[in-house]
Formats: C-alpha cells, sequence, structure tokens
C-alpha cells in the first residue's frame, strides 16, 4: 500500500470512529443554578454549559439525564450528594477544561477517583464533580519495576497486575479503594512496614493545577510539588497519573486471621504490643477489637510477605499464645488477602471513623481501649495498623507526610445500613473517641471524618504545615481545591 493511501484509509477510519466526545453535545440547556466556592448562589448560563459539555471527550451529566444517578453516588452512602454537573473526564486534556471551567465561574469543585473517601468530600451539593472514574488502567514495565495508574485506577486494579510479574508495592488493605487518593493522603497497607507509604513508592505524578497547567512532579521536575503530593492531599490540583517504584514479591503470602475469645484480649493485646514493636518488616500484624453474634472478641490479621519457613518458625509464639478459637494462617495470594475484606465495607453502607496515631502504648492506654471498647457494645470496632519498619525510615520532613514515629495507627470503625440512625451511632461514637483520643498524637487523613476541622488538619501537619501553606498559595491562591484535607493558602 503506498503511504497515500494508507493515510487516506486512517483518515476514513478516524472519521467514523465513535468518539465518546459526541455524546456529550448538549442542546438547549437553561440557566443551571449552582454553587460557588464561598457557598452563595449562582446560574450558570446555559451557552456556557453547552460550550463546556461540547469540549469534552468524556460526558457532562447533568441532574434529569441519564447515569447522572449512578455517576453522582459515592463509596460512602451517608452522603447523598447532588452536583450541578458531573464532568465525566476521559484523560487529562478532560482534567484541563473541567478545571477551568470550575475556575472561571468559581465553581465549589469536588474531584472523584475512587470516590471512596469516609468525609463524603469526592462530592458536593450544587458545585462540579470532576469525576476520573473513566480513567482507569495500569500497565507494568518489569524490567524498569515501575508500574503507571491512570488516577481513576482502583487499588485491586494495581496489585493485580504487578502481582502477575512478581512484583508489588504498598497499595492500602481494600482492593475497591481509589490508587490516588490513597497515595496522595500517604498511603498505609499491609505492605507498608517493609516497602514505605504509598506515596513513599511513587517516582512521579501528572498533575492538572488550579491554573489549568498540566505538570510532571517528580525529584526532578517541579520538586515543591512532588514533596506535597506525597502526604499533602489533594491540595495542589487534580492528579491525572501516578508512576510507582514496585518490587520483587512472592505473589503468594503466608496471611490469615487468629482469633481469641475476649477474656483474655488483655493478655493478648499485651503480647501483640511486645511483638509487634520488635517485628521485621517483612511482617504486618493488624490487631482488631470486634463483636460477634456470641459477644465481642479480639483479632490479629496476619500478613507476612517473605520466606514462608521463615514465617511459620516466627509466628508460632503468636499463634500458640493462649487458646485461639479461631485460625486460618496459611498461604494465600496476595490479591485474595488485599480483597478478603472488601465485602465488609461495600458501597452504599452508611461509615464512621475516628483515628490517631500511637508513638506508645503502655498498660494503662490498653487498659482504657478494652474499656471504652465494651460500653458500647455492637456499635463499632477497634483496630489498630501496624507502624513502624521502613515507615519510620524516611525523615518527617522529606515528605509532606508528617506522622512518621507512629507505632500504631488506633482507628474506631462503625459501619451500618441507612435505615439506622446516622447521628445517634456518630454521637455515640465521638463520646467513645473523646476518651481515647487522649492516647494519640496526630491522625490519617484518608480516615479523617467529614467533622474534622481546618484546624485539625493544621495541627495534624505539625512541622510541614509552612511549607504546605507556601506550595498552596503558589499552586491554588483560589482554595479552588478545598473539599480534601485543606490546608488553605495565605491570604
Amino acid at each position: 500500500m503506498k503511504r497515500r493511501q494508507f493515510i487516506g484509509t486512517g483518515l476514513a477510519l478516524a472519521a467514523g470512529w465513535p468518539f465518546r466526545g459526541l455524546a456529550s453535545v448538549l442542546n438547549d440547556v437553561g440557566d443551571l443554578p449552582a454553587k460557588t466556592l464561598a457557598g452563595g448562589d449562582l446560574l450558570l448560563r446555559g451557552s456556557s454549559v453547552e460550550a463546556f459539555a461540547a469540549s469534552l471527550r468524556g460526558d457532562l451529566l447533568l441532574p434529569g439525564h441519564d447515569g447522572y444517578d449512578q455517576a453522582r453516588h459515592v463509596w460512602n452512602g451517608m452522603f447523598d450528594k447532588r452536583p450541578a454537573l458531573i464532568a465525566r473526564c476521559t484523560g487529562a486534556s478532560d482534567v484541563r477544561r473541567a478545571v477551568d471551567f470550575a475556575r472561571e465561574h468559581q465553581l465549589l469543585t469536588a474531584v472523584r477517583a475512587g470516590g471512596h473517601s469516609f468525609s463524603g468530600k469526592s462530592t458536593c451539593d450544587g458545585g462540579i464533580m470532576i469525576d476520573l472514574q473513566p480513567m482507569q488502567g495500569v500497565r507494568v514495565d518489569p524490567e524498569a519495576r515501575r508500574a503507571y495508574l491512570e488516577a481513576g485506577s482502583l487499588l485491586g486494579q494495581l496489585d493485580h497486575e504487578c502481582a502477575s510479574f512478581g512484583l508489588a508495592t504498598t497499595a492500602g488493605t481494600v482492593s475497591h479503594t481509589g490508587a490516588a487518593g490513597l497515595t496522595l493522603g500517604g498511603g498505609l497497607g499491609r505492605l507498608g512496614r517493609r516497602f514505605g507509604l504509598a506515596c513513599d513508592n511513587v517516582a512521579s505524578f501528572d498533575i492538572v493545577t488550579a491554573d489549568g497547567h498540566f505538570l510532571r512532579a517528580s525529584d526532578d521536575e517541579n520538586a515543591d510539588l512532588f514533596w506535597g503530593l506525597r502526604g499533602g492531599g489533594g491540595n495542589f490540583g487534580v492528579v491525572t497519573a501516578i508512576e510507582y517504584r514496585v518490587h520483587p514479591m512472592d505473589p503468594t503470602v503466608l496471611a490469615g486471621y487468629v482469633v481469641w475469645p475476649f477474656s483474655v484480649a488483655r493478655d493478648v493485646m499485651r503480647h501483640y504490643r511486645e511483638i509487634a514493636l520488635n517485628a521485621p518488616d517483612m511482617v504486618n500484624l493488624a490487631i482488631d477489637l470486634h463483636w460477634e453474634p456470641e459477644g465481642p472478641k479480639v483479632g490479629i490479621e496476619v500478613c507476612w510477605s517473605g520466606d514462608h519457613a521463615e514465617g511459620e518458625a516466627w509466628l508460632k509464639p503468636l499463634r500458640t499464645f493462649g487458646k485461639p478459637v479461631h485460625d486460618d494462617v496459611a498461604p494465600v495470594p496476595y490479591v485474595t488477602l488485599q480483597s478478603s475484606g472488601d465485602s465488609g465495607v461495600a458501597a452504599g453502607g452508611h461509615y464512621y471513623v475516628k483515628n490517631g496515631m500511637l508513638t506508645r502504648l503502655e498498660d494503662d492506654g490498653i487498659d482504657r481501649i478494652l474499656d471504652v471498647f465494651q460500653r458500647t457494645p455492637n456499635l463499632y470496632s477497634l483496630f489498630f495498623d501496624h507502624g513502624g519498619g521502613a515507615y519510620q525510615r524516611v525523615a518527617p520532613d522529606a515528605t509532606a507526610f508528617p506522622n512518621r514515629d507512629m507505632l500504631f495507627l488506633l482507628g474506631c470503625f462503625g459501619g451500618w445500613s441507612s435505615q439506622d440512625n446516622d447521628d445517634e451511632k456518630i454521637a455515640q461514637m465521638r463520646a467513645s473517641w473523646r476518651d481515647l483520643e487522649p492516647l494519640t498524637r496526630g491522625f490519617y487523613t484518608n480516615l479523617a471524618e467529614p467533622d474534622k476541622t481546618t484546624a485539625g488538619y493544621r495541627e495534624n501537619y505539625g512541622g510541614n504545615l509552612e511549607r504546605l501553606i507556601k506550595l498552596k498559595t503558589k499552586y491554588d491562591p483560589m482554595n479552588l481545591f478545598r473539599l480534601n484535607a485543606n490546608v488553605p493558602p495565605r491570604a
């Protein structure tokens, strides 16, 4: 085939290709009521909305449109909000257009990647939702040990693609969590003590900032922004892609759950503390206090990602302590372990959480935790994420994530159906947390509850706060991206 013929054929094919943008053409749109960043009311001219829709390759959904109700829902069913517009972005070009439209009209702006936020800040009433869900895909380069992820992708997709090459990186504990949001907030996970936070494993971000510019942030490009994106949340723009460093790891881990009766909870927790504080990086031990139909229990989830024979020997003192009523520790695919808790936090449930970092855990602290847990039966579980290891081998000011000295994260988690009274249950959980919070210092922003104040976020960032404020002032002076663990710009 001659080159001219080849080009002509290509043009003919392109002309007939069903570009998704054609579905976004809107006609006869009336003026659309919306909310400003300041909370005021405005009317978006229908002609402006039509022009915005025509500029997108993805769909622009308005109330009443097919797909709008499905797209507006987020994971935490406690939040039933109705954006004025939902921009279903298919790539960075759509994201730039959405950011420009939001900035020019000073619209209240929410960014949804996985939509998995406890705080519900990936959606809003009356503003624009910049929806990255259509942007899903993971590519692994096994030779370079890199994984390239589009920002709407979920952790399970990252885990799955990496495992097929005998590679892995830290990626949370629930497979339907969005990778971008988890990483921007730091990113704890079952492999964190071995490989560090998810954000510690990022080689670069692609991001659209509040002025609509597309930037790459890495150690070599926009290094100040790269620092802030690793733990500073969604304060600085819309991340459209992430490049991760990935590591060789057996895709089968030694994992499972060991459970004891609550009558020995105090002894189990003290034993757990001693072995967890001196544990090798290969193991993650997550203890919890939970309610079963026959009563409360104490359990420890085990994940050993190294040599299985070594793991069996090291775990024996834990698994033979006391008389466990359940022990299913065995070789299991890592991707199976990562999805093992998915059903317990299914989309649409109502979820509330409080959390804080523990830099010490004395006997009296254990006693207080057990006492508080027993006061309100069947309402919530208390859980510990295991700190130390690689988490602590990064300086507190090396990234925006501040809480490198945590030994454990203590969390109070409740989930219930839409038929239950949210306000009553939340009030009870807050009351319990008031007794536990003095044991903690700082918190994990990815598990921040909706009532967390700006002052609380500022206190959490500690010595990194001033640098974050400077970055926010540089990249988002109007605080367009405020629905997050927000650090306001300097006035």
